[in-house]
């Protein structure tokens, strides 16, 4: 299987809470979905000026997928490396890499179409996303987590 570039464009690092574990003592699976939301909106706020975020085009998900590889337990930290690749017209596609203490314990994808929040309808992505995919150094996030 062929991997497409990315780009790595944010480094989220979160703590993995007590109630982020279900009954069997590990992280539950749909918390993964939570640690790459959390990225995603990191980066989305870094790329607006502060108080502008999604004033007036956002993005949405149209799908997203988790390939869990191993477990997370409490206590500890998770370090969330989001990439972006395939910047379309309207839409891209980020990509996740969930990591505990170097390990990496899963993979994640979702596809963004970027909207008017006001009609719902699709946009054109804004040159800074586009922009962000091809600088040579990562752009989106607040200073010290940056990929």
């Amino acid at each position: 299987m062929t991997h497409k570039p990315r780009t790595l464009v944010h480094t989220s690092r979160q703590p993995i809470r007590w109630a982020d574990m279900d009954m069997l003592g590990h992280v539950n699976n749909t918390v993964f979905f939570r640690y790459c939301e959390q990225a995603r909106i990191e980066w989305t706020y870094g790329l607006h000026a502060a108080g502008d975020a999604y004033a007036k085009t956002g993005p949405v998900i149209v799908n997203a997928s988790c390939t869990f590889l191993l477990p997370l337990l409490y206590p500890g930290e998770v370090e969330v490396r989001m990439y972006l690749c395939d910047p379309g017209r309207t839409s891209i596609v980020s990509h996740y890499e969930i990591l505990k203490d170097g390990t990496k314990h899963a993979d994640g994808a979702a596809k963004l179409v970027w909207i008017d929040l006001a009609t719902g309808r699709s946009v054109p992505l804004p040159d800074r996303v586009t922009a962000s995919v091809h600088a040579p150094e990562p752009v989106g996030g607040r200073a010290g987590e940056r990929g």
